[in-house]
């Protein structure tokens, strides 16, 4: 047997949609036709801007795809380059945290202050070795054009 309750509320949920359902409905269905008709209208230009542009495609396609193939490879090479930077400085990060929390040997530790003074000096010797070479072009291309403007002066 049905129970009396049960029987009510199926009567009052037959009896028609509620307000709230008819509102929610007059709202939803313009504003979902709405949306279709944009979709309609996406598509419809999507296409068309597809068979105007595919001629173009195919007439330029031996430029485009040495191009796309090119920015792709450049777009994949600096990705890597990253991904192996970001794991190089993580991995140094992590043996300098592991190197300062053991116990090195007193030697190993002046070894290695050793090597970086040595690195040090020798990245300070490459530098002073590229501001003389500057400073040696600087003075060529000076007297290159000191040279030019004499020629210039006596062919005149």
């Amino acid at each position: 047997m049905v129970d009396p309750q049960q029987q009510n509320y199926y009567h009052q949920r037959n009896k028609g949609p509620s307000t709230s359902h008819v509102l929610a409905i007059a709202t939803i269905v313009p504003f979902g036709a709405s949306l279709l008709i944009l979709a309609f209208l996406t598509l419809t230009a999507t296409v068309i801007g597809l068979a105007v542009a595919a001629p173009l495609l195919v007439f330029f396609s031996p430029v485009l795809v040495p191009a796309a193939l090119i920015i792709g490879l450049a777009v994949a090479g600096f990705l890597t380059s990253g991904a192996f930077g970001v794991t190089s400085v993580s991995s140094f990060a992590w043996m300098a945290s592991y190197l300062r929390r053991s116990r090195l040997p007193e030697q190993l530790q002046q070894t290695l202050g050793d090597l970086a003074q040595r690195t040090k000096e020798v990245a300070e010797s490459g530098i002073n070795k590229a501001q003389d070479m500057a400073q040696e072009a600087q003075s060529s291309a000076r007297e290159a054009k000191t040279v030019h403007e004499e020629n210039k002066t006596s062919s005149s």
